[in-house]
């Protein structure tokens, strides 16, 4: 009978959480404004991490993701601290515009349901 919640998925989890509270903390510190991180993804063997991350000011996502790349070190190291772990991934953050596009997708259907209530007074 396979895990319902794997190994990677418990670590990803704590991960996430440690970060939350870690870039809270430090936003103001590095110039983020206000993030929130969406999911982590581990490799099998621990040694990397994807975390996604998604940004209140979409017009600087790209400088956002640019200083937290850059600040993985420091990070990883608050991180170490944190989370008690064999083996401290490395980091590396991307942006996750899954919001985004479910706002997009959510006024299309909107659009297309205020359209189609019209034709049908019509």
């Amino acid at each position: 009978m396979p895990k319902r919640y794997s190994r990677m998925q418990r670590i990803g989890d704590l991960i996430q959480t440690a970060l939350a509270d870690i870039l809270q903390r430090e936003a103001e510190n590095m110039g983020l404004g206000i993030i929130s991180v969406t999911g982590v993804n581990v490799s099998p063997d621990m040694s990397f991490a994807k975390i996604y991350v998604s940004v209140l000011d979409e017009e600087h996502a790209e400088n956002i993701l640019k200083n937290l790349n850059e600040a993985t070190k420091s990070l990883r190291y608050e991180l170490a601290h944190a989370v008690k772990l064999r083996v401290t991934p490395e980091l590396r953050f991307y942006y996750d515009d899954s919001t985004l596009r479910g706002n997009r997708i959510s006024s299309l259907i909107n659009t297309a349901l205020k359209d189609n209530k019209s034709e049908n007074d019509e």
